[in-house]
C-alpha cells in the first residue's frame, strides 16, 4: 500500500530510490485534476499569468523582467518581452493586460497591438484590478491609484489616489460595489467604488494581509499570519469574521474556481512550497499540489483548466477531469 505522501526528496530532484521508492513520485496528490504540461524558461518567480480574450495565448509575467508569451495549442513558448523592469504583478481584462512594474504600470491590448505607459505609482506596482470601468493600481508607497478608461480615445486617465495604508498594497479585489485591499500594514481597507472613499478598516490579521478574494456574499482574506478569513457582512453593514481557518505556514496566495462537476474549490498557496485544495464551503482538503519553490501566481483558465507559477520560474498547466462515476 503506497503511502499518500509525496517524496520530498523527488521534489528536489535527487530520490535514489526511483521506483522502489515508497513515497509518490508526483507533483500533486488528490482526484479529479492532472498536471497536463510544465512550461519552462523564467528564471525568477513567477509573479503573474493573464489570459486575455479571445486570443490563444497565455502570458506570464516575472521578476526576471521578462513576460513570456506561450501558445495554447502547443505549449511553445512563442515570444519574450523584456520588460526592463521587475515584473509585481500581471492580469488580463477582455483584450487587455496590465502589467505592474516599478513606478508605472505597463498596458497592451492584444487585439489592437495598442502599447501605452500609465505612470504615478511609486515603487514596485504589487497588485491591479480592473472593474467598473477602471483600472486599480496598488503600490510600494501604500497608494492605490485609479485610472478611468475613456472608450471614446482609446486611452486611461489618471481618476484618483487612495490613501490609507501605511505599507505596500500586496493585494485587490472588487466586489459587490466595493473594492478591497490588503497591505503589508496588515489591514485590509475597503472602499466605494462609486466614491473611492475609504469606508472601512478590517484589522483582525496580524500580518502582511497577502491576497483577498470575493465569492458570493463573502470576503475572504489569507496573511503571513497563517489564517485565511472569512467576513460576512453584519446587520449594520460592517464586515466580521465568521469563520477563520488556520495553516501551519504563511500564505501566499487565494484563488478560488468551480471543479468539473461545478463545486467551489479554494487554493491556497503556502510558503512550505505546497497549495492546499479545499472543498467550500467545509474547507475539507480536496488535494495538493508541490512546487520545488513557493507558489506566488495561481490563475483560472477556461474549461477546467488553472495555473501555477513558482519561484524557480516554472509554469505549471493543470485540468479538472470529471469524476468517473463507474470507478466508484
Amino acid at each position: 500500500q503506497p503511502v499518500n505522501k509525496t517524496c520530498s526528496y523527488f521534489i528536489a530532484g535527487n530520490c535514489s530510490y526511483g521506483e522502489r521508492c515508497k513515497f509518490v513520485h508526483s507533483w500533486f496528490v488528490g482526484d479529479n485534476f492532472s498536471l497536463l504540461t510544465p512550461l519552462q524558461g523564467h528564471q525568477k518567480v513567477v509573479t503573474g499569468i493573464a489570459l486575455p480574450l479571445g486570443s490563444d495565448k497565455l502570458y506570464s509575467g516575472s521578476q526576471d523582467e521578462m513576460v513570456r508569451v506561450w501558445d495554447c495549442q502547443s505549449g511553445q513558448c512563442v515570444g519574450v518581452i523584456n520588460m526592463g523592469n521587475e515584473v509585481g504583478c500581471m492580469i488580463s481584462e477582455g483584450p487587455w493586460i496590465f502589467i505592474g512594474i516599478t513606478n508605472s504600470v505597463k498596458v497592451w491590448n492584444t487585439q489592437t497591438s495598442t502599447d501605452l505607459t500609465l505612470d504615478g505609482p511609486v515603487g514596485q506596482v504589487y497588485a491591479l484590478v480592473a472593474g467598473n470601468e477602471m483600472l486599480f493600481a496598488g503600490a510600494q508607497d501604500g497608494r492605490i491609484l485609479a485610472w478611468k478608461f475613456n472608450a471614446i480615445n482609446n486611452c486611461f486617465e489618471p481618476a484618483a489616489s487612495l490613501t490609507g495604508h501605511q505599507l505596500a498594497v500586496v493585494s485587490l479585489v472588487i466586489g459587490a460595489g466595493r473594492l478591497y485591499s490588503g497591505s503589508m500594514d496588515k489591514t485590509i481597507r475597503v472602499w466605494d467604488l462609486t466614491t473611492l472613499q475609504c469606508i472601512e478598516i478590517l484589522t483582525d490579521h496580524t500580518s502582511v494581509v497577502m491576497s483577498v478574494l470575493c465569492w458570493d456574499q463573502y470576503l475572504l482574506s489569507c496573511s503571513l499570519d497563517q489564517t485565511i478569513k472569512v467576513w460576512v457582512a453584519a446587520e449594520s453593514g460592517k464586515l466580521e469574521v465568521t469563520y477563520t481557518h488556520s495553516e501551519e505556514h504563511g500564505i501566499l496566495a487565494l484563488r478560488g474556481m468551480h471543479d468539473a462537476e461545478g463545486k467551489p474549490v479554494l487554493f491556497v498557496a503556502c510558503n512550505d512550497n505546497s497549495v492546499h485544495l479545499y472543498d467550500l464551503p467545509s474547507f475539507s482538503e480536496r488535494g495538493k499540489i508541490f512546487a520545488k519553490k513557493e507558489v506566488r501566481a495561481i490563475q483560472i483558465g477556461p474549461d477546467g483548466l488553472f495555473f501555477t507559477g513558482d519561484g524557480t520560474g516554472e509554469l505549471k498547466v493543470w485540468k479538472w477531469v470529471a469524476s468517473d462515476p463507474t470507478s466508484a
